[in-house]
């Protein structure tokens, strides 16, 4: 049965970072092949992951949308498939999908329920998923992942970022979310003091895990260039937290 890590967190906490260092961490374990899913619609995971994403499930359904009919020689869903496959982008020890966002208007209702199927069978296939999601839940809240063996909450350390872990985390009760196990990550840390009001976080929301990641200039660097986080050196001091959340 595959093992499925879900990222979520709000907006530019670094997510694709750490998805991108994890992704790393798993291959450097032998935890692959991997399939990776770039849930954001500003989709920029295959470039911390240093290839290139040209054909997105965004515009696959578009396409779909567009082309299938009475007339149709295969079904909505086969179609769907089909075009999906085709922007699979495949790299040494893990495969990576990325969402996109819908192009054109319309009602994409049927398409979505269609989509789900599509991805469910796609990562049947693989023993290993990682979900780098948009900011929020909106990919969890629309069912396409339902249950995770690992989900990770991240936010920054301010005052703002350490309540979104709180609405993150009563978001995913409302919805009635699966996990096994459920992580905090608190990235950017400056200096050696972690929030008095994580371990508050951590007994509210049950937290089997704590990770808080250092302001990292190397870190910094790397995404400033857009240089490919599986070339960071083991020895980077993000990348060695990060491993902690292997599953």
């Amino acid at each position: 049965m595959s093992k499925l890590i879900a990222i979520t967190g709000k907006g530019g906490v670094g997510k694709t970072t750490v998805s991108a260092m994890l992704v790393k961490s798993m291959l450097a374990a032998g935890k692959s092949p991997i399939l990776a899913i770039d849930a954001d619609p500003n989709s920029c995971l295959d470039t911390a992951l240093g290839i290139n994403v040209t054909y997105t499930v965004g515009r696959a359904r578009e396409e779909v949308r567009k082309e299938s009919g009475a007339g149709a020689s295969v079904s909505k869903r086969e179609l769907l498939q089909l075009k999906i496959e085709r922007g699979l982008v495949e790299a040494k020890g893990f495969d990576l999908i990325a969402m996109g966002r819908p192009e054109g208007k319309g009602c994409y209702c049927y398409a979505n329920d269609v989509l789900k199927e599509v991805i469910k069978e796609i990562s049947s296939q693989y023993p290993y998923i990682l979900i780098d999601n948009e900011a929020g839940l909106e990919n969890l809240s629309r069912r396409i992942v339902q249950k995770a063996d690992l989900m990770v909450l991240m936010s920054d350390a301010s005052n703002n970022g350490l309540k979104t872990l709180v609405r993150l985390h009563e978001l995913a009760s409302e919805m009635e979310m699966s996990y096994d196990k459920l992580a905090l990550v608190v990235n950017r840390l400056r200096g050696d003091h972690v929030p008095d009001k994580l371990n508050e976080i951590r007994e509210k929301t049950k937290a089997d895990l704590v990770i808080c990641l250092p302001d990292d200039k190397e870190v910094a660097d790397f995404a400033e260039a857009s240089r490919s986080f599986l070339e960071i050196p083991e020895s980077n001091p993000v990348y060695k937290k990060i491993a902690e959340l292997l599953i």
